[in-house]
C-alpha cells in the first residue's frame, strides 16, 4: 500500500518575504500577470486592510481609556495628566493619518465606537483599581468629541 502525501512545495514567499515582494512589484510593472504569485498577492493585500482596522481599534480603545483616567483617576490626575494629554494627541493624530488615506475607515470607528469604549474601560477598571460602578457601562461622550483636538472629558486646572 503506498500512501501519497501532497505537499505545497515552498514558495519564494514563504523563504524570503522581502524578495517576493520585490519580484511581484516588478512582475506588476511588466504587466507579468501570468507568473504571479496571486494566491500570497491577494492574501497581503486582504492584510493591510486588516491591519488598519486593527490600528483603529487599538488607537480608539487607548484613547477611550485616557480619557476615563482624565475625567475619573483623581488620585493619579495632577501627576500624570501631562502624559495623559500626549498621548491622547498621539492617538488621535494616529487616527487621522489612518483616516486620511482611507476615508471610508470613519464608518468601521463609528460601528466599533461603544466596543472600544468598552475595552478601553476594562483597562482603566484594572488599572485604577477603581469601584466599577462609578465608572459608565457606555460613553458618555461622542466619537466627534473623541476626535475633536479641542475636547476633553475633563479640563486641567
Amino acid at each position: 500500500m503506498t500512501s501519497e502525501v501532497n505537499v505545497k512545495p515552498t514558495s519564494l514567499y514563504d523563504t524570503d518575504y522581502q524578495l517576493w515582494l520585490e519580484q511581484t512589484v516588478a512582475q506588476l510593472r511588466a504587466n507579468d500577470f501570468n507568473t504571479i504569485d496571486l494566491e500570497n498577492l491577494i492574501e497581503e493585500i486582504e492584510s493591510l486592510g486588516k491591519s488598519d482596522k486593527r490600528s483603529l481599534s487599538s488607537y480608539l480603545m487607548r484613547l477611550c481609556e485616557h480619557f476615563l483616567k482624565m475625567k475619573y483617576w483623581e488620585s493619579e490626575r495632577e501627576l500624570c495628566w501631562r502624559g495623559w494629554d500626549t498621548e491622547v494627541a498621539n492617538f488621535r493624530l494616529e487616527i487621522q493619518v489612518i483616516l486620511k488615506d482611507s476615508p471610508s475607515l470613519r464608518n468601521y470607528l463609528t460601528e466599533n465606537f461603544v466596543t472600544e469604549y468598552k475595552n478601553g474601560r476594562k483597562l482603566f477598571l484594572k488599572a485604577s483599581g477603581l469601584n466599577v460602578n462609578l465608572i459608565p457601562p457606555e460613553p458618555d461622550f461622542t466619537l466627534e468629541q473623541a476626535l475633536d483636538e479641542d475636547w476633553l472629558p475633563y479640563q486641567s486646572k
